[in-house]
């Protein structure tokens, strides 16, 4: 049965692609419809393919599977660098854990997932800088949970959108983290307290992450709600300053009163700051 070609109240045209959330990378989804297997390069991160599926993600921003596994005492560090020395020219690190006993498969399936998608929402942040797609590239952790491209791309979605609600300031999880002079408005929970804790002025959310052993995006909703109960400061872009009047012109202009929408926006938004 083909598909209805009429349209109405709420549709498409036949011929406009559905709406895909910003972010999406336009080669992942090419790629994933040739069930490519490489990397595939982003500004801010790389995801492996094996046939269109994503294996992998890493990220700078991002504790890498090493940093989530060791961190947290689930895995001696010793322990991680002798899978890499046996087992990382063959692509089975992960493989080589479970089966000598140092990683439960599920354990290792979970942290992985985990690993994955932390990193993956940042390697499929807009960007404008260049994507590249390098054929037969393996990643060295092997197959652990093939994820489809298009639930990593909804995750990520979800992802950028949680945040967005719990503070709709995206400078903050780049920034290091200042603690505020007032008292928070809300309780600060234990995992919260823990972040607090590392507030130096000079750690950035992802740093924070790193030191805690925890994934970045977790410690980015920390971090926001911290910011939306007042706990942490919010950064503020720097408002430009206004170009330099002539001499021969500074006289007529004093004279002449502020326009009055930008005074009053001026006012706005210094009223708004204070209640950040």
């Amino acid at each position: 049965m083909t598909a209805a070609t009429t349209t109405g109240p709420g549709t498409e045209p036949p011929d406009r692609p559905p709406a895909r959330p910003p972010g999406v990378s336009p080669m992942l989804v090419r790629l994933a419809g040739e069930r490519a297997t490489g990397a595939l390069l982003r500004d801010r991160g790389t995801l492996y393919l094996v046939d269109g599926q994503v294996v992998h993600a890493e990220s700078p921003v991002a504790p890498g599977i090493d940093v989530l596994l060791t961190t947290s005492g689930r895995l001696r560090p010793e322990g991680w660098r002798q899978a890499l020395d046996r087992a990382g020219a063959h692509g089975r690190v992960g493989r080589f854990l479970v089966e000598s006993g140092q990683v439960a498969d599920g354990e290792l399936e979970i942290c992985h997932l985990g690993a994955l998608h932390d990193a993956a929402y940042f390697a499929l942040a807009p960007s404008s800088g260049p994507t590249r797609f390098r054929y037969g590239v393996a990643h060295w952790i092997g197959t652990v949970h093939p994820v489809p491209a298009e639930a990593v791309e909804r995750e990520a979605a979800r992802r950028r959108e949680l945040l967005d609600r719990l503070w709709p300031y995206p400078d903050i999880d780049t920034a290091p983290v200042v603690r505020a002079p007032s008292r928070p408005d809300a309780p600060v929970t234990p995992r919260q307290r823990a972040v607090l804790d590392l507030v130096d002025g000079v750690r950035t959310p992802p740093g924070i992450a790193r030191a805690l052993g925890r994934p970045a995006f977790h410690t980015l909703i920390d971090v926001r709600r911290l910011a939306a109960a007042g706990a942490v400061e919010t950064p503020r872009a720097p408002v430009p300053e206004a170009p330099a009047v002539p001499a021969r012109y500074a006289g007529a202009v004093a004279g002449v009163s502020p326009d009055p929408d930008v005074a009053l926006l001026r006012r706005l938004r210094d009223a708004l700051e204070a209640t950040l």
